[in-house]
């Protein structure tokens, strides 16, 4: 079995790793301070790290990086309760090989180290013959995350990238954050919505013209492929793009090259595509309505943006953060929601997605008369929704839940006294005392500064 380093600034969260590893049959190192973590680590080989990303001497990442230079094969997982796509990139760049967002589950965090594990397995095999916010994406969710994941991943490279998602899922945004994490940012994002234009129309936009070319061509254009020349496209509803110009845009991926309507002259460009759609594409070359080999070349990689209504635990982060948008877009003091109207908005289908959301919560802040929206803010749709709809219990907790449990259970083993239950979980009487009266426990002690009579 394999050794693992554990690094967070909560003790308790040391020894519930510690205890959840052991289970598996693996040895854990827990270290709250990452400078004592990196001695450590040299001083005693382990074959993986966990680490959280903030923490007060040193953050993870920073630490992550001072791992890996010393230690270049080590797989580095990288956790954090702030869940977004810039840190995902950074853990990534900096070669974790795992990001994980808190609140997560305890298989979750199981299966990332067993899948991290195997990969350092296969790898050592073959050694000896092979030598929470960036762009307006937010949320925590295990498929967001995910999305994260796969945007740090490749958007250092030149792939073509195809989205598919829902309307209204953030299809652009994610494509503005490949673009903006990678080699290209400082060159033009530009974004063309493929199923707004005629064909004619669209072809002219995509790779200009020259004057002449046909009615109202009065000048020549350069068109946008040439405008995001060293940059990328983003082709949104690729879908709605007809059979004659899928062949054009075929002709571009393969040859790099843009011919204007009415020109005879051909320009190189070097341009990534990015290309989303909420239609079945395999459905679509199926029944010949998309070029098969357009297709293989657009989804080199595939990211499936998942719909609101399957996310529904970050509906919370979104709304906190949509207010606080709209309230500087209108210059309202609006700073957040009822309790009532966050259950009406948790439990409302959102057929339109985060852009649905958005613009209910825009339309609640503009109209606000108070600084906490109410269900009476809400349009009658989303107020006629039951609120009682309530995601069941799982019976696999997070691991705050378990460490609810595991702080209360060392308390209760050790008879309620607070020094002893401290000593066990490796902290100060004083944070015992915070944490039993967050998680609704009463010390027997009272209060830590009034002495103790135990």
């Amino acid at each position: 079995m394999a050794r693992l380093l554990v690094v967070d600034d909560d003790p308790v969260t040391c020894r519930l790793l510690a205890d959840v590893f052991g289970r598996d049959g693996h040895s854990v190192v827990g270290e709250t301070d990452p400078h004592r973590a990196l001695a450590r680590a040299g001083r005693d080989p382990v074959d993986l790290a966990i680490l959280d990303v903030r923490m007060p001497e040193m953050d993870g990442l920073t630490l992550l990086s001072g791992l890996r230079k010393r230690f270049p094969a080590l797989p580095v997982v990288i956790m954090t309760a702030f869940g977004s796509i810039e840190t995902a990139v950074q853990a990534i760049a900096s070669g974790a090989v795992d990001y994980v967002s808190k609140p997560m589950d305890v298989e979750e965090i199981r299966a990332t180290v067993r899948r991290a594990l195997g990969r350092q397995a296969e790898a050592q095999a073959e050694l000896p013959a092979a030598g929470e916010e960036l762009g307006g994406v937010v949320g925590r969710s295990p498929a967001m995350v995910e999305v994260y994941k796969t945007v740090a991943r490749v958007a250092m490279a030149r792939s073509t990238v195809l989205v598919l998602g829902e309307s209204g899922t953030g299809k652009e945004l994610i494509a503005r954050a490949i673009h903006e994490n990678s080699p290209r940012r400082k060159r033009p994002f530009v974004a063309v919505d493929c199923g707004a234009l005629t064909e004619t129309l669209l072809e002219s936009e995509l790779f200009g013209h020259v004057r002449g070319a046909f009615t109202g061509a009065v000048a020549d254009s350069p068109g946008l492929f040439a405008e995001a020349d060293g940059g990328t496209i983003f082709l949104d509803e690729i879908g709605d793009v007809s059979p004659a110009l899928q062949g054009k845009l075929l002709r571009v991926l393969q040859e790099h090259q843009i011919r204007p309507v009415g020109g005879s002259m051909v320009r190189t460009v070097d341009v990534r595509v990015i290309a989303a759609t909420n239609r079945d594409l395999a459905t679509a070359v199926a029944n010949g309505r998309f070029r098969e080999d357009l297709y293989y070349r657009l989804k080199v990689v595939t990211m499936q943006l998942p719909p609101l209504r399957e996310r529904r635990e970050d509906i919370p982060l979104l709304v906190d953060h949509l207010v606080r948008r709209a309230a500087r877009e209108c210059r309202k003091t609006v700073t957040g929601v009822s309790e009532a109207a966050l259950a009406l908005l948790c439990a409302y289908q959102w057929p339109g997605n985060v852009r649905e959301l958005a613009h209910v919560l825009e339309r609640g802040v503009a109209l606000a008369q108070h600084e906490i929206l109410t269900a009476e803010d809400l349009p009658g749709e989303v107020r006629q929704t039951p609120a009682s709809v309530a995601p069941p219990e799982s019976d696999r907790p997070t691991l705050a839940e378990l460490k609810r449990r595991y702080v209360q259970r060392i308390y209760e083993e050790n008879g309620g006294n607070v020094s002893r239950a401290a000593a066990v979980l490796g902290v100060d009487r004083r944070s015992l005392y915070r944490m039993l009266q967050r998680y609704g426990v009463t010390p027997r002690g009272g209060n830590p500064d009034a002495g103790n009579a135990e």
